[in-house]
């Protein structure tokens, strides 16, 4: 697929920026091979250790550190505003539509992607977050974990309804009736993949071969 990156684009049209384009080697293999440096049109991409994608830090250890850390300063700022609404003596609801549109907004990008596969301390220093939003405002607040649960089934029953999705196939029932496909795979780093965790703990998981 590497090498023929530039054909592909040229037979459907599209034109690439390489200088726009970067390029993340994710191996976790144990013993690390060399790899050769990716070309378009004769041009050498540029390999980083990590990069932002659609609003979304994406790292070579596929860690969501960078990610939380960029998302918790971006939030941490609105609450200052959130609090100079309490003292401006702002209504409970006016509060609570300005957190869902500034900070909720933030904290749940693309949550589907990340969450699952965050760590426990990425996670509460999230979560911190939506508690010192909830004492400013005075109101319960949905903790991401619930927001994530809603929008991963919400996310999962689409692509199961859509024949036409890339992933439809995962979420097809295995001969029993009973169960859904999993993905296969030596190890457990896949349990915390969004296929796993949206099939749900009704999943049966093919062995691979030996």
């Amino acid at each position: 697929m590497r090498q023929t990156t530039g054909a592909r684009c040229s037979d459907n049209n599209l034109s690439l920026n390489v200088e726009k384009t970067k390029e993340i080697v994710v191996d976790f293999r144990r013993v690390h091979t060399q790899h050769v440096p990716l070309t378009i049109n004769g041009a050498t991409v540029e390999r980083v250790s990590s990069t932002k994608f659609l609003g979304v830090h994406i790292t070579e250890d596929l860690s969501w550190t960078d990610n939380t850390t960029a998302l918790a300063k971006k939030s941490q700022q609105r609450l200052c505003f959130l609090c100079k609404l309490r003292r401006a003596r702002a209504p409970p609801p006016i509060m609570y539509t300005f957190y869902r549109g500034t900070i909720e907004s933030i904290l749940t990008s693309c949550i589907t992607v990340w969450y699952g596969a965050c760590n426990a301390s990425c996670q509460k220093t999230l979560q911190r977050i939506v508690r010192a939003a909830e004492k400013i405002i005075g109101v319960s607040l949905p903790s991401l974990q619930d927001i994530y649960g809603i929008r991963l089934t919400r996310k999962a029953l689409c692509i199961a309804g859509d024949p036409t999705h890339p992933s439809h196939n995962f979420f097809s029932l295995l001969p029993s009736g009973r169960r859904l496909q999993s993905l296969q795979a030596r190890t457990s780093r896949l349990k915390d993949s969004f296929i796993h965790q949206s099939a749900g703990p009704g999943l049966e998981t093919p062995q691979s071969p030996p």
